[in-house]
């Protein structure tokens, strides 16, 4: 998600869509995955269902690949986890990285998970 402002830590993503203080830019990259069972992939990813999500199906490291097709800020990236449901199989470290194509990635956030959603 882009946003113009200073997002407050702990904000609710879809009540900031509504507001109109962020929008949402996914659909305008190509989504990737090192891996996935059948039914469990992108599209379940990205379908807003709290019911449905991806599930990898290969060794580590597991990646999910955002690819735009040219040069875009990101201010926020909002990533649902949930722990409870899932301890086995939600992530425990989160790397982000940009660059400008996959073999010059910098990483540039780490994040521990614990809860449910992280923004960062």
């Amino acid at each position: 998600m882009a946003t113009p402002s200073k997002t407050p830590p702990g904000a609710d993503p879809k009540q900031l869509e509504r507001t109109g203080t962020v929008r949402e830019i996914g659909s305008q990259a190509v989504w990737s995955l090192s891996s996935c069972k059948p039914g469990f992939g992108v599209d379940q990813l990205r379908d807003d269902n709290l019911e449905t999500y991806w599930q990898s199906d290969g060794s580590q490291p597991h990646l999910v690949n955002i690819q735009f097709r040219r040069r875009t800020t990101v201010k926020m990236l909002c990533i649902y986890a949930d722990y409870k449901s899932d301890e086995s199989y939600t992530p425990s470290k989160i790397s982000v990285r940009v660059g400008n194509n996959f073999h010059n990635l910098q990483e540039i956030r780490t994040v521990s998970c614990c809860c449910c959603c992280c923004c960062l």
